[in-house]
């Protein structure tokens, strides 16, 4: 796939993010959108994962941390085959297993995760696991920024440079927003990068909205032999709708009549402009 045909997909993922969200009246669309360029990335140049081998031992692993932007990775697991898109009409739904959070009663989920400052530990033990069984497979987990203070990231992030898990890469979507302010304003984790390092990891920082970047992070993928990596991704919150972007109450948002019309036609152009 060219850089142009993903720089195309992230901007169609971006509009289903948005029809479903708007469809369900629910859900996370300013962080959805901020992590939309690297779980495309993730699914359509890195990861050894299918609806084929989902049941691999030998598949990738991919754990998203930051949950509540599930909508963002249903739209792209619907995309790779993983289910028919039309479930997603059901997103948030009664009894729908299409819910606000990843669960395993979707195919192509990992994990249940959720409560935030899980991902990593889980993730952790899962690379640790390759390395006892001698497998070959990469573990991935998107982590927010919001998240980082969470005491369980910690213990994981000493763990995994332990066990010189140099099969596990973490990434931090940094878009400096979360649910109540910036996330400077809330428990300032920054700099987040020489902290990452102090605790034995290798760290890349890119921009996150920027798939050439993302490609070539991931392409130089142990940073460093014999320790975890950590891509340190700035993003911006509501990426790709002008009225979204860095705007706190889009958090979880959801657009009206009008709004969805007028973010659907900006993407559109961007579309004509790639």
């Amino acid at each position: 796939m060219t850089t142009k045909e993903l720089k195309s997909k992230s901007i169609n993922y971006r509009k289903k993010i948005l029809q479903y969200i708007t469809v369900a009246n629910a859900g996370h669309t300013g962080g959805s959108l901020s992590c939309t360029d690297i779980l495309n990335v993730l699914y359509n140049k890195v990861l050894n994962v299918s609806p084929e081998n989902f049941t691999s031992p030998d598949r990738d692993r991919y754990i998203q941390s930051k949950g509540h932007c599930v909508e963002a990775l249903f739209v792209v697991l619907a995309d790779k085959g993983f289910f028919p898109e039309e479930d997603l009409n059901t997103l948030c739904k009664y009894k729908s297993h299409y819910i606000g959070h990843p669960t395993k009663k979707v195919k192509g989920i990992e994990q249940n995760t959720g409560a935030l400052g899980h991902g990593l530990p889980i993730a952790t033990g899962v690379a640790l696991a390759g390395k006892m069984d001698k497998k070959a497979y990469k573990v991935y987990t998107l982590l927010g920024d919001g998240e980082l203070p969470e005491g369980s990231n910690w213990e994981a992030a000493l763990s995994a440079a332990q066990y010189k898990l140099d099969n596990l890469c973490a990434i931090v979507d940094k878009n400096g927003l979360q649910i109540t302010a910036s996330t400077k304003d809330v428990c300032n984790t920054d700099p987040s990068d020489k902290k990452w390092e102090a605790l034995g990891w290798a760290v890349k920082e890119v921009n996150g909205n920027d798939v050439e970047e993302l490609i070539a992070a991931f392409n130089s993928l142990p940073f460093e032999k014999g320790k975890p990596s950590v891509i340190i991704a700035n993003t911006v919150k509501g990426k790709g709708v002008s009225y979204m972007e860095n705007q706190l109450k889009w958090h979880h948002g959801v657009p009206n009549k009008e709004q969805y019309e007028l973010a659907q036609k900006e993407l559109d152009e961007s579309l004509l402009t790639l």
